[in-house]
């Protein structure tokens, strides 16, 4: 590591030659991360992958006007420069090797990658002594300047109300269906189903820090159990619900969460006390979850809470029969 970065110069200690040989390599750079956010968009955001299309043949003019000066001035060989091999330059941030990408993030990319390239150039500008460096600096911030307009204006071309709105429906989609369901999924378990054990150990032992251990074990359990099903069940490939480990994730968090909100308050050593405030979280809980199936899933809130408070209190009542007894 510390090889690496002894051997990186620094831009001052550049010359011209390599100044432009680095900005070819870096717009080819560019151009091919923008095709890979065009290839990964193509199927459910056309729109915006036409956008990054037009992007990357910006960048491609870009890189061939570059090479035309270079080679006007400095002849065919072009030395191999790269991002890493300069002290301070930007660096690209390699969030194109992941397999699950949102629209919001590559946007943000794309635009983070602008930014710091026109703001490099204008830097390096300012800081040149050289007037024929500065005039090559201030004329590659200038294209990079350009360039953010001509994205804007392909943005405004390709990305007209009707597919701006489709798009921003399938990106819901996409987070009801990696986010919401099965965070859903895992408050319903873990408020639902662990209903049973613990106000069963509750009534049955009326021992406050008994009941506790007993709903955080099922709580963690649970939780545990659910997010390892979810990622294992569907890698997202063929259904298009998304990062197995995000959706592992909110199951498995939510399931915990579902269960510990009406575990907790058997730390209150008071057993009616407790048992009250837990009845009261369970209240809570229900309603929650039919707010969300009401606000994401679409399902009437009357049919949801109905649905909810009837398997809640089903499971209650087991419990409390079983532990009663």
């Amino acid at each position: 590591m510390l090889t690496a970065l002894s051997s990186r110069r620094r831009l001052r200690d550049l010359s011209e030659k390599e100044i432009l040989a680095l900005a070819i390599s870096s717009e080819e750079d560019d151009a091919r991360i923008y095709r890979h956010y065009a290839d990964h968009l193509r199927a459910e955001y056309p729109a915006s992958a036409a956008v990054f299309d037009g992007m990357a043949l910006e960048e491609d003019g870009h890189r061939r006007a570059l090479i035309d000066l270079f080679t006007s001035r400095f002849g065919q060989v072009i030395p191999l420069i790269r991002r890493e091999h300069v002290a301070g330059f930007h660096m690209r941030r390699p969030v194109w090797l992941k397999t699950q990408m949102s629209l919001d993030v590559i946007r943000a990319e794309a635009a983070k990658m602008e930014r710091e390239a026109g703001a490099f150039y204008e830097s390096a500008a300012a800081h040149a002594t050289d007037a024929a460096t500065r005039k090559l600096l201030g004329d590659l911030a200038q294209a990079e300047s350009a360039h953010e307009r001509a994205a804007d204006q392909l943005t405004k071309t390709h990305l007209s109300d009707d597919a701006s709105a489709a798009e921003s429906q399938t990106e819901k989609r996409q987070f009801i269906l990696t986010w919401v369901q099965p965070g859903l999924a895992g408050l319903m378990d873990g408020s639902v189903s662990t209903l049973a054990p613990i106000f069963a150990t509750a009534f049955a032992t009326q021992n406050t820090h008994t009941t506790f251990l007993v709903g955080l074990a099922a709580s963690v359990g649970a939780g545990i159990s659910m997010g390892f099903t979810e990622a294992a069940a569907d890698d997202g490939r063929i259904s298009g619900r998304g990062s197995p480990l995000k959706r592992g994730i909110a199951t498995g968090v939510m399931t915990a969460l579902g269960g510990l909100g009406h575990a907790l308050p058997y730390l209150i050593p008071n057993f009616h006390l407790a048992t009250t405030i837990a009845m009261i979280v369970v209240f809570f809980e229900l309603w929650a979850i039919a707010w969300i199936q009401n606000r994401y899933m679409e399902t009437p809130f009357l049919r949801a809470a109905f649905q909810v408070v009837l398997g809640g209190a089903l499971v209650f009542a087991a419990g409390v029969l079983i532990g009663g007894g």
